[in-house]
């Protein structure tokens, strides 16, 4: 039931996952390599070698000791040419891997989808003008040519001093990435450059000690997740490659070391000044396209439907259209929406859940402090966001000493002792044990605007008091207690507000997000307790926490049969009034019967995973070049990319 729940990151550690998608609309062209991974050891062998010196007092036995180098120090024969990194760029036709997989995606849409760097053109610390490297193979084969690659015995694969332009390429079984990585190895062969298959179990390829994490790839693709706070210090810092010598921290797999981008990308999490975060990413950005180290591929494409009764929905890549529900209106003056979910809750308490289905609901039945469209940040219940610029926030210099808690380098809040790694002037150092070091202290003023809870009862500072209270108890079940552990302390007051002062070295960007929500502090539960005084542990059991919570939202949940609907009723103290008096959410776990629904008029709108992106899609296209419905084709969060690893064993 947590309103306000912010999930935060480790400072400069970008919260990326890699995804594999199930299940895709289309078929491989060919037949790629399954393989199942057993991992080698190498065993590294030092040779002794005793040299007998002869002299005319004593002899002298020197002992030579030669060890192999370390593995991925040494370039890659191939990949270490940038010649044919941007070669392979030039030589992969993007377009059609969007179309081998997203066949509905028009043509004018696919360039929404393409990306020139890890960021996204909507992006706000996107700044452009980078190299991009356009489907151009005859540009890439004249590039090859001069640098000495041809194809000299007729065999469709070019050589250079005898060694043939062939890689491995490895990605998953996922049946989306063996159609698309088809199509990119027909894309090479054309160029004269030969891949190697070789689609390996995620759990291979995402694994602790293999894969990926141990760089066991030439070319391999995979997927981040774009975030609204851009982070990336650990994919492309010099000091985040991992290497047997720093125990493969980091996932910087390329072992791309360029020492302005790296400071520059240290830099852009190091400061809280937007402008000079954007200029920073804008000089990462650059080199990253020009270096061609990693080839950004595509965003995934996801499909929103409404009906087009249904007026004032926003689809958005990065926030969920729930998020504006009290605009929601229909055009015949209805006053009861109806939406489609393939799945529902666990939960109504958001500390212990984070599926998108409960979050969804939870924008709707409870409310929201902020919202994160277009990848940026908007104010809701939040009043105003809480930024250094706006007065709300100072970020000093304070001294710290031994013995005192302080955010090291991990993230993490550490009791600073000889040996304890943290970020001075950008730069990561180790303390002494004795010295005094200079950190910044964030203490920032969050406020929330006034507003009344669903049983017409305003709400309080103790609301806030409650949210910091219960959300920061180990106790609680929380996924996380990473913000409640930087905080070094609160207090509350006047009127809606929290002053937080944070740990010295503690420098999220999104500090100004408020960490601290609201729970109904003055909220009697039916056996007679008042919530404020129930312990943590038991707020989990609790079906006014669980099941229908109070609302501070523009609708408030009324009804819940499990395994079939959730109603919600207006929030008549919800202000502005919303449009529709009733949102009614049915749980339809067939894609095929949910756009049936849709198209039939029962449904007003399919939430955008239940829609999903197989041939469903092209039906509601369908539909709506005949004015059924509406439909949109947005670029997902989540983009494919090739990583060129520049080193070899």
């Amino acid at each position: 039931m947590h309103y306000t729940k912010k999930w935060l990151t480790l400072v400069g550690v970008l919260t990326v996952l890699a995804f594999v998608l199930a299940a895709c609309p289309a078929q491989p062209a060919g037949q790629p390599q399954i393989v199942e991974v057993t991992r080698e050891v190498e065993k590294i062998v030092e040779k002794e070698v005793v040299k007998e010196v002869e002299v005319t007092k004593e002899v002298e036995v020197e002992k030579i000791v030669e060890v192999s180098a370390e593995d991925y120090t040494t370039p890659h024969p191939i990949l270490s040419d940038i010649v044919v990194r941007q070669a392979i760029a030039q030589c992969i036709n993007r377009d059609e891997l969007i179309a081998s997989v997203y066949p509905y995606v028009a043509d004018d849409v696919k360039s929404t989808l393409r990306m020139d760097t890890f960021l996204p053109k909507s992006h706000w610390a996107y700044s452009g003008g980078y190299t991009d490297y356009a489907y151009d193979p005859a540009a890439a084969m004249a590039s090859l040519e001069a640098a000495g690659w041809v194809d000299a015995d007729g065999d469709g694969i070019r050589e250079k001093d005898g060694n043939p332009l062939s890689l491995k390429f490895t990605t998953t079984t996922a049946q989306f990435r063996q159609t698309w990585a088809a199509v990119a190895e027909q894309n090479l062969k054309g160029c004269g450059i030969q891949i190697i298959r070789l689609h390996t179990p995620a759990s291979w390829w995402f694994g602790d000690s293999t894969g990926l994490s141990r760089r066991d790839f030439e070319l391999g693709a995979f997927a981040w997740v774009g975030q609204t706070n851009p982070s990336g210090r650990t994919l492309y810092a010099c000091n985040q490659i991992p290497l047997p010598s720093n125990n493969w921290e980091g996932q910087n797999y390329m072992g791309w070391c360029n020492e302005e981008a790296s400071r520059a990308i240290v830099a852009g999490n190091n400061t809280l000044d937007r402008a000079e975060r954007i200029a920073a990413y804008d000089t990462v950005q650059k080199h990253f396209s020009a270096d061609m180290v990693s080839l950004p591929l595509f965003q995934r494409a996801e499909a929103e439907a409404w009906s087009t009764n249904l007026l004032n929905f926003r689809p958005d890549p990065t926030e969920y259209t729930s998020a504006n529900s009290w605009e929601w209106e229909l055009a015949d003056g209805g006053d009861t929406m109806v939406v489609g979910f393939s799945q529902e809750p666990s939960t109504m308490f958001s500390l212990i859940a984070s599926a998108a289905v409960q979050r969804q609901i939870a924008q709707m039945s409870q409310g929201i402090l902020s919202t994160q469209y277009s990848y940026d940040y908007q104010p809701v219940m939040q009043d105003g966001l809480s930024t250094l610029e706006a007065g709300l926030a100072t970020n000093e210099m304070v001294e710290v000493k031994a013995g005192d808690m302080v955010y090291n380098v991990d993230g993490e809040p550490e009791e600073l002792a000889a040996g304890t790694k943290i970020i001075v002037d950008g730069e990561t150092v180790e303390y002494d044990g004795s010295s005094a070091v200079m950190l910044p202290q964030l203490v920032v003023t969050y406020k929330i605007k006034p507003f009344t809870w669903s049983d017409g009862t305003p709400a309080s500072v103790g609301d806030m008091e409650l949210s910091y209270q219960i959300d920061c108890d180990k106790t609680s079940g929380a996924v996380s207690y990473i913000t409640c552990d930087a905080m070094q302390g609160v207090e509350f007051g006047p009127e809606m507000q929290a002053v937080v002062t944070y740990v010295p070295g503690y420098q999220d960007p999104t500090y100004f997000l408020s960490p601290i929500g609201v729970y109904p502090s003055h909220q009697v539960l039916g056996d007679g307790r008042n919530l404020a005084d129930v312990p943590a542990a038991e707020w989990a059991t609790l079906p006014e926490i669980a099941e229908k919570p109070l609302s501070a939202g523009p609708f408030v949940i009324t009804n819940w049969v499990k395994g079939e609907r959730i109603e919600m009723d207006v929030n008549p103290y919800f202000e502005p009034a919303p449009k529709v008096q009733k949102v009614i959410v049915v749980i339809v776990q067939d894609t095929n019967q949910a756009v049936a629904q849709l198209l039939a008029g029962d449904l007003d709108y399919l939430e955008r995973a239940t829609l999903g992106g197989g041939a469903e899609v092209q039906t509601v296209i369908d539909a709506a070049a005949e004015g059924k419905v509406n439909v949109e084709i947005i670029p997902s969060p989540t983009w494919e990319h090739i990583d060129m690893n520049l080193y070899t064993k």
